[in-house]
């Protein structure tokens, strides 16, 4: 392969890489949608946005050596879901509002349209012997990624990222909202064994009665959170970070809606809140999950540019993120090397 990485990229694809989708062992799969967001929309954008930003990412990695090499490569935005979520965008807003209560089982339909196109993409590309990453988009898109690593990879946890919990039941009337991803996870595939949470800082006390019960139902697993608070309680304790792999079984899928970070990271993001994690606590816990765990897949979520376009500060920390998911993640399955593995 004629490819020099400590060059100016000559392409636009995702980090300049000269990967096909045959070639790579890592594909993204982009989806542009933001539907079912409750407060500031943009992370439809995210995909495209982040894309752009990646030509800017040195590829060294400071603890994967060579993260790119195995291949990653991101498919194209697919058109019906940009075209839906235009469409369906207004009407989630009068459901959510409560002016056309009436259509909201059209705009959970729609939805389940989504998830359906992603499960349909995830399994397929699963099955090709490909690890999946999801770009959204807002955090409701990777059910279906989840459901196909379930068929494909049996019992699994969910390492996941965010300022929020995400376990409200069908949030403002919308099943498949992206503060409900959780919930659905847990009670409708049987297969997540395990949900570890980081950064939460924002809940309800509906969440965190979701998170007890789950610890006494005996189902094998149980939902488990590292708040914000107690990340900072810990804060000069690097092993209280790395701790949240502790709970987590062999196989993880990684969750990371980038309003985990400190909102100065991710300003334009839909629903921002103070607080958060640095980049490096962020890095560290994958880091140490993916020393102990396989990472079977991931998801980034939530990344949204400036609506003004006067820069591209999201989506520049966003395709830091994703290199490092796809870094660590790739180096979990010996794909390729990292120090202490």
């Amino acid at each position: 392969m004629d490819f020099d990485p400590n060059a100016i990229s000559k392409s636009d694809t995702l980090f300049g890489l000269p990967h096909s989708r045959e070639e790579a062992k890592l594909v993204i799969l982009p989806v542009p949608w933001d539907v079912t967001t409750s407060y500031k929309t943009g992370a439809a954008k995210g995909p495209e946005a982040i894309r752009k930003a990646s030509l800017q990412v040195d590829l060294y990695h400071q603890h994967v050596q060579r993260p790119w090499e195995p291949g990653i490569y991101m498919l194209v935005n697919p058109g019906f879901i940009e075209s839906m979520n235009l469409d369906f965008r207004p009407v989630a807003e009068m459901v959510m509002n409560g002016t056309r209560a009436g259509f909201r089982e059209t705009v959970n339909a729609a939805c389940l349209e989504v998830n359906k196109y992603v499960y349909d993409r995830s399994v397929s590309l699963m099955r090709e012997g490909k690890i999946v990453g999801i770009l959204g988009g807002d955090h409701s898109v990777p059910f279906g990624a989840y459901q196909a690593a379930a068929e494909i990879f049996g019992g699994f946890g969910i390492l996941h990222f965010d300022a929020h919990a995400d376990l409200r039941e069908a949030f403002e009337g919308l099943t498949y909202s992206h503060a409900s991803i959780m919930h659905n996870a847990w009670s409708k595939i049987p297969q997540v064994h395990f949900l570890v949470q980081v950064g939460i800082r924002d809940t309800c006390e509906a969440e965190m009665e979701f998170v007890r019960k789950s610890q006494l139902e005996g189902r094998g697993g149980f939902v488990h959170q590292f708040t914000d608070d107690l990340l900072h309680d810990h804060r000069f304790d690097w092993g209280g970070h790395e701790a949240a792999g502790w709970h987590l079984p062999p196989k993880v899928w990684i969750s990371f809606d980038i309003d985990a970070l400190d909102p100065s990271l991710c300003p334009n993001t839909g629903t921002p809140v103070p607080g958060g994690l640095s980049i490096h606590m962020a890095r560290d816990i994958i880091r140490a999950v993916s020393q102990r765990a396989t990472i079977i897949g991931f998801d980034l979520v939530e990344v949204a540019p400036d609506p003004e376009g006067r820069n591209d500060w999201d989506a520049n920390v966003g395709a830091r993120v994703l290199y490092d998911l796809c870094a660590y993640t790739l180096a979990s399955q010996k794909l390729c090397k990292m120090e202490g593995r």
